[in-house]
């Protein structure tokens, strides 16, 4: 039932964009009641806060479905969930609006469609082609892996971390230097600061050891779609580096995977060349999947 899923959702996830299947829609609505009805204190900053925040979703989910004996709808719950966890349309938007201004030769508009995707994702200053490779992995074949592993419960996890982690930007920063202004006076500003710093230190080393293994895993699947041995000096450079970010492994990787043969006076070669690479690497990811659950490796 899980390849089953996963080939529903995936086919569903391009044409289902209204709000109300978009993550972020829900998250917004789970953040407000939280933060207004359950009063226990904003996520982000506290770490007891923050971790409720994260585990109450996800424990009811694994109860929720737990609950349920109907094997159909255990399949549909699992399913809508996996749906709403994929993907992202606001990065698909902006890829588009990007290649459209490429294509009119507003390279300003490139540039600033480029840096508030940067921002959005809470990334750092990486080219755009690399930024997509690395959006991929985390919108769809990340939130696979999690999907066959761990179920409807585990994609939602990671896809709510990753989202708490997205939001430490540099505007939510910006919101917190007005904690100032609140009547609230039983804690000091600057302990305030300092305890938010502190759970988005905890959120993004949660989110780099949930993505250790699966990151070494999805840079082998480009490597086998790309240039494998021009790319597996750096995937062994890299397998037992834990000083690197994920995403600067995963990225190498690929690089190293695709041939760069391009016109650099045109902005949209490289992006539209890592996609390509990247789609190749999720339709190898789900064949696999789909053998070892066709097999009984995986259920």
């Amino acid at each position: 039932m899980s390849l089953i899923s996963l080939l529903i959702a995936l086919a569903a996830e391009r044409y289902l964009s209204s709000s109300a299947w978009q993550f972020g829609t829900h998250f917004s609505k789970y953040k407000a009641f939280f933060t207004g009805v359950i009063r226990i204190g904003k996520p982000q900053q506290s770490l007891v806060a923050n971790a409720l925040f994260i585990l109450l979703p996800v424990i009811t989910c694994y109860l929720l479905l737990g609950l349920v004996d109907d094997g159909l709808l255990h399949f549909l719950l699992s399913t809508l969930i996996l749906i709403s966890c994929f993907g992202c349309i606001k990065t698909r938007d902006t890829f588009k609006q990007y290649l459209l201004c490429a294509f009119r030769g507003e390279q300003t508009s490139c540039d600033m469609h480029y840096q508030q995707l940067l921002q959005d994702k809470n990334l750092p200053d990486i080219g755009f082609g690399q930024t997509l490779i690395w959006l991929n992995y985390r919108y769809f074949i990340a939130i696979m892996l999690f999907f066959v592993i761990f179920g409807a419960p585990g994609a939602l996890a990671y896809r709510l971390i990753s989202r708490v982690n997205e939001q430490a930007t540099e505007r939510e920063q910006d919101k917190l230097h007005n904690i100032e202004q609140e009547n609230d006076e039983q804690q000091p500003f600057t302990e305030k600061i300092d305890a938010s710093q502190e759970v988005a230190q905890f959120n993004q080393q949660l989110l780099f050891w949930l993505d250790w293994l699966p990151v070494r895993i999805v840079a082998f699947g480009y490597m086998l779609v790309g240039h494998f041995s021009r790319a597996m000096p750096t995937w062994l450079e890299n397998l037992f580096d834990i000083g690197k970010l994920p995403h600067q492994i995963l990225v190498s990787v690929a690089e190293k995977s695709e041939d760069f043969m391009v016109d650099h006076s045109d902005c949209t070669a490289e992006p539209c060349l890592l996609v390509r690479l990247a789609k190749r690497t999720l339709l190898l990811c789900l064949a696999i999947i789909s053998l070892l659950i066709l097999t009984g490796v995986m259920s």
